[in-house]
């Protein structure tokens, strides 16, 4: 188990529009994230803190502007938060570790999945390819990566 936490360094280096998202609940604009079209295989990690949260085998294109998942990688990762700052109540996703905000959650998601759909900004995520994972520390998750493109 690594040890994933709130790292000041990375975070002195996101570029403005990740810090907007992750540090100060922001959204970027639909259709906009580099990981939108990503079709290869891999891990999405918080890009503060390191921690897994979505797997490339559950992502899917939902139509929605953002990459979406049917579930976290590691749920323990992605805690749920109750947001109502645009009039309307939402549920939030962060990171545990690295209290990042993620993106939302919704109940509109693939039945046969489980039915929910992580809406993620690709700002607050760093993907690494099923090539790069065990040398990167993330070898443990290789059985949740399948070939998707």
């Amino acid at each position: 188990m690594s040890d994933y936490r709130k790292n000041p360094d990375r975070i002195a280096a996101l570029s403005p529009e990740e810090y907007r998202v992750t540090q100060q609940n922001a959204t970027e604009r639909p259709g906009t994230g580099k990981y939108l079209g990503n079709r290869e295989p891999g891990i999405y990690v918080d890009i503060v803190s390191g921690e897994p949260l979505f797997a490339s085998a559950d992502k899917y294109d939902s139509g929605c502007g953002w990459p979406s998942f049917t579930k976290p990688i590691e749920p323990a990762h992605v805690t749920e938060h109750r947001d109502a700052s645009l009039g309307t109540v939402r549920t939030e996703v962060r990171s545990a570790h690295g209290d990042s905000h993620l993106g939302h959650v919704f109940p509109d998601g693939p039945q046969d999945r489980g039915g929910l759909r992580y809406c993620i900004n690709s700002a607050s995520l760093r993907f690494i390819h099923r090539d790069d994972m065990d040398a990167e520390g993330y070898g443990a998750y290789l059985d949740q990566v399948e070939d998707v493109t």
